[in-house]
C-alpha cells in the first residue's frame, strides 16, 4: 500500500461524502477506494470511516486522522510545488570552478550577458591551478583547458579549442636575437608554467607532421598562465602559451610569434558537470549559454 495514496483517496472519501463518489472524482474505481481504506484502516490498527447504504461517516479517531492528513498532504504538495517552480527556470547560487588564467582573462567577457540573462541567479566562482574535484568541494561546474581529462565519472563537453604559441616581447629579441631554428630555443631562456605536465621539454610537429622534441631551460616558473605571461611581457623570456592568453598581445604586437610554422599541441577548452539524470536548470543554462558563446572563434 502507498501511504500517501491511500491518504488521498481517504480525505476524497471525507470530502465527497462516500466510496463512489470518491471514486467518480479520482477516476478510479470503487472496489479500489474500498481495497485502499481498508488496508489504510488494517495498518493504522483503527476505524476511520463508519459505513452505512448511502454514506460514511468519521470515527473520532478519524477525525483526527482526517485533521493530519489534511496538513501532511498539504505540506507534500507544497514542497512538490516548489520543486516545480525551482525546476522550471534558472534560479539559486551557481558554483563555478575555472582556472585562473581563464577566469581571469574569458569571465568578464560574457559572464555580465549570461547574468543578465538570468536575473534569478546568482554565481559563485573560485578560480585557481590546482586538481578541484568538483563533487568532493561542491562545485556546479567546472571549466578545463586541457590537453587531456583524466578519466572520471563527470560528463566533459568540449567548447572550443586554444592554440599553443610560442611568443616573447620584441625587446627581448632585439636584446637576444630571434630564434632561426628549433635548435635555437635551447640557448634562449624560458619562462615555464610550474603546473604543466611538461616545464623543460616542449614538443613540435612540423608542416609534414614530423615531431620534433626541444629540450629548454630558464630562470622562471609561476604556477599561474598570468604571472608567466606577464614575465614575458616585460622582456625577460619566451614562453609556450595558450592563445586565449596572448592575442591580444599578439593583434597588439606587445608580444610576437616565435618559429610560427611549427605547431605546438593545442589545448580544449571543457565544460565539467555532475551526471545526473534531472540536471537543474540553472547548470543547463550555463552549459547552453557558452557552449553558444564559444561556437563562434575568439582568440584567432
Amino acid at each position: 500500500m502507498d501511504q500517501f495514496t491511500a491518504m488521498r483517496i481517504f480525505r476524497q472519501v471525507v470530502e465527497q461524502g462516500g466510496f463512489s463518489a470518491a471514486a467518480e472524482a479520482l477516476d478510479i474505481s470503487h472496489t479500489v477506494v474500498s481495497r485502499q481504506i481498508r488496508q489504510l484502516e488494517e495498518s493504522l490498527g483503527a476505524q476511520l470511516l463508519n459505513r452505512t447504504t448511502r454514506r460514511s461517516a468519521l470515527t473520532e479517531v478519524g477525525q483526527e486522522y482526517y485533521r493530519r492528513c489534511i496538513d501532511i498532504l498539504e505540506q507534500v504538495d507544497a514542497a512538490a510545488r516548489a520543486v516545480a517552480h525551482h525546476q522550471a527556470r534558472p534560479a539559486g547560487i551557481l558554483r563555478i570552478n575555472a582556472p585562473m588564467a581563464f577566469g581571469t582573462l574569458e569571465l568578464s567577457k560574457w559572464l555580465p550577458q549570461f547574468l543578465r540573462q538570468y536575473p534569478e541567479l546568482g554565481v559563485d566562482i573560485v578560480c585557481n591551478d590546482r586538481f578541484v574535484d568538483l563533487i568532493a568541494e561542491e562545485f556546479d561546474v567546472g571549466l578545463r583547458i586541457t590537453r587531456s581529462l583524466p578519466d572520471s565519472t563527470l560528463i566533459a563537453k568540449k567548447l572550443t579549442q586554444s592554440d599553443m604559441v610560442l611568443v616573447a616581447a620584441p625587446a627581448y629579441l632585439q636584446q637576444y636575437g630571434v630564434p632561426q631554428t628549433l635548435a635555437d630555443l635551447s640557448r634562449h631562456n624560458y619562462m615555464a608554467y610550474s603546473l604543466a605536465l611538461q616545464t623543460t621539454d616542449l614538443s613540435f610537429s612540423d608542416r609534414n607532421g614530423v615531431i620534433h622534441q626541444v629540450s629548454v631551460s630558464g630562470n622562471f616558473q609561476a604556477n599561474t598562465g598570468m604571472v608567466v605571461s606577464d614575465a614575458v611581457r616585460a622582456g625577460l623570456g619566451f614562453t609556450a602559451s595558450a592563445t586565449f592568453v596572448v592575442h591580444e598581445d599578439l593583434r597588439s604586437g606587445a608580444l610576437v610569434p616565435i618559429l610560427p610554422e611549427y605547431q605546438l599541441q593545442p589545448r580544449d577548452l571543457y565544460v565539467l558537470y555532475p551526471q545526473n539524470r534531472h540536471l537543474s536548470p540553472k547548470v543547463r543554462a550555463f552549459v547552453d549559454f557558452v557552449t553558444a558563446y564559444y561556437s563562434q572563434p575568439h582568440w584567432e
